[in-house]
């Protein structure tokens, strides 16, 4: 492979990143997830980070808890690295289990509980969204509303 192919490769891997993840996109998305945490009354914070880990759009609800800040982004990045939603994480964690103290080793990043979803297109992960805030069970719902409008959008 020489530069220019490269560079051609590279540059097609940028401007799908950035199709994907336009602005209105993400906005129209945290809206729909906005309009789930008011109908089930909960304040929470919404994250949409991209394949490499790089946030690309945060949002904090007002009456949204400060710990929220902190989870959304590791559910997000909880749900690219481990390659599946972070509610499947848990089992795996657990004492026995295959992956038991993963969580530890690395330092608290890695989220085992629902509220964060990967992205999926074909069998590629380009992203995931993370919710905190409310009852795992809120943040799943919540999480799920804002992945279903935001792969609609991109579809």
């Amino acid at each position: 492979m020489n530069k220019q192919d490269f560079t051609e490769i590279a540059q097609k891997h940028y401007d799908a990143m950035t199709e994907l993840f336009e602005p209105h996109k993400m906005l129209s998305a945290i809206d729909a997830g906005i309009a789930k945490a008011n109908e089930l009354g909960v304040g929470v914070t919404f994250c949409i980070m991209n394949a490499d880990r790089v946030v690309q759009m945060s949002y904090h609800l007002p009456n949204a808890n400060l710990v929220s800040v902190q989870l959304a982004p590791k559910k997000a990045w909880s749900a690219i690295s481990m390659k599946q939603p972070t509610k499947e994480v848990s089992s795996e964690i657990q004492p026995g289990a295959p992956l038991y103290a993963m969580e530890t080793m690395l330092d608290g990043d890695l989220v085992s509980f629902a509220g964060g979803i990967p992205l999926v297109f074909g069998e590629q992960i380009v992203g995931a969204i993370g919710v905190s805030g409310g009852l795992v069970e809120e943040d799943q719902a919540i999480c799920e509303a804002t992945v279903a409008k935001f792969m609609e959008l991109s579809d």
